[in-house]
């Protein structure tokens, strides 16, 4: 099978290591994916580069990572031109693109989630962190690369990042632990993956700025057995039904933060796509073949595939950052000790990297590599992620230093 991934960072050269002896291309691609597949790093990321690059390579399938073409249409001028295509239209995406949408289709489905207020104007802003109160939960309406929300008990802070926003989601706070679920779907049939936890906040100890995503594991051994099972009936196929109802069916992977609080499950937030850093861990305890169960997907033939399966034992990502990440990274500086191939326990995946003109490889990112380990538990993936995270040198270089530790 011919494949095409699209995107640049961690998360797509983990698709693209999954789909392992396929026919695999991507674009851009980065250094790390270019030792895997043909990379096409001048290719546009809108729909129209998208599709001039699939009409030239005639794909069996495009795998669409990042979040961006996917609400501009890139699915929607692929599949109009009969190119078999893993992710949501325009239309369904905006499940992702915007906050108050996915609010809207929750309450449509009945999905539990926290209560909130869209917000427009800095009146309206200042009611609805009035009558939550503290801990502010400020969420961008829009696109935002991971980083548009704001949890904090300041209230000038809470303030001026709606302001700063413009339209937002300002909601209540949700105690208890979130978990990550990610589920394949055709529009009809939706099948879980493995759930994950990932960190978003810069700093040890959930400190800091939100960002991207700092690491993740996966499996979860203190979750409950049927979490997976649970987010479906509750969350995942509610769903996918009510963006058929509405005509916008809803076809690709769907994410589903999920907060675990006191009074039951809840959601935090749907994506469109993969997710950043959990892909990572989820796809390395994959055993069985990821791209017949995406091109089933594609194909609207879900129900008769076989699931997936999976590795016994755990994974655990690291994620090497670049000086002034999330707010200002830097570009530009070498990385040393990141050529070296690793193992199944150990390996690096390249997020924002790059060669300059000598050849070198450099950062072109806030997240530039993904440290990757994998054992017979969470503590022991967690050490040797560790162990290959600290042979990377890259001045500036930071990376958090207690993922997963409380499963140590």
């Amino acid at each position: 099978m011919r494949i095409l991934v699209i995107g640049s960072g961690g998360r797509e050269h983990a698709l693209v290591r999954a789909f392992g002896a396929e026919d695999v291309h991507a674009a851009p691609g980065n250094p790390g994916i270019a030792a895997r597949a043909e990379t096409y790093p001048d290719t546009a990321p809108t729909p129209a580069g998208i599709l001039a690059l699939a009409r030239k390579l005639s794909p069996d399938l495009v795998v669409i990572g990042p979040e961006a073409p996917l609400v501009a249409g890139a699915a929607d001028a692929l599949r109009e031109a009969g190119i078999g295509c893993f992710g949501p239209s325009a239309a369904a995406a905006m499940i992702e693109g915007s906050k108050s949408f996915a609010k809207q289709v929750m309450a449509e489905a009945g999905i539990p989630t926290a209560a909130s207020y869209t917000c427009g104007t800095e009146g309206e802003a200042d009611e609805a962190l009035a009558a939550f109160g503290p801990p502010y939960v400020v969420k961008d309406d829009a696109l935002a690369a991971g980083k548009g929300v704001l949890v904090t008990t300041d209230l000038a802070a809470a303030r001026a990042h709606a302001a700063a926003c413009g339209t937002v989601v300002i909601e209540e706070f949700l105690d208890g632990p979130e978990v990550s679920l990610f589920a394949v779907t055709d529009g009809v049939t939706a099948v879980p993956l493995l759930p994950a936890q990932d960190f978003k906040r810069a700093g040890d100890g959930d400190q800091g700025p939100n960002t991207g995503g700092m690491g993740a594991y996966a499996p979860l051994p203190w979750a409950r057995p049927d979490l997976a099972e649970q987010a479906m009936a509750e969350v995942i196929q509610p769903a996918v039904d009510a963006m058929r109802r509405r005509g916008t069916p809803y076809q690709g992977l769907l994410y589903a933060g999920l907060a675990l609080t006191r009074a039951g499950l809840r959601v935090v937030e749907f994506n469109a796509r993969f997710g950043d850093p959990e892909t990572q861990v989820v796809l390395d305890r994959l055993s069985t073949a990821l791209a017949p169960l995406l091109a089933a997907a594609a194909a609207g033939e879900l129900a008769g595939a076989a699931p997936p399966e999976w590795r016994p034992g755990a994974a655990v990502v690291v994620v090497i950052a670049a000086e002034g990440y999330p707010a200002d990274p830097v570009k530009g500086d070498e990385i040393t000790g990141a050529e070296r191939a690793g193992d199944n326990h150990a390996y690096l995946l390249h997020a924002g990297t790059t060669r300059d003109a000598k050849g070198a490889l450099v950062t072109a990112g806030g997240r530039v590599l993904n440290a990757v380990g994998s054992g017979p538990d969470v503590a022991s993936a967690r050490a040797r992620a560790y162990e290959l995270a600290g042979t990377v040198a890259l001045r500036g270089g930071w990376y958090r230093r207690d993922i997963a530790v409380r499963l140590a």
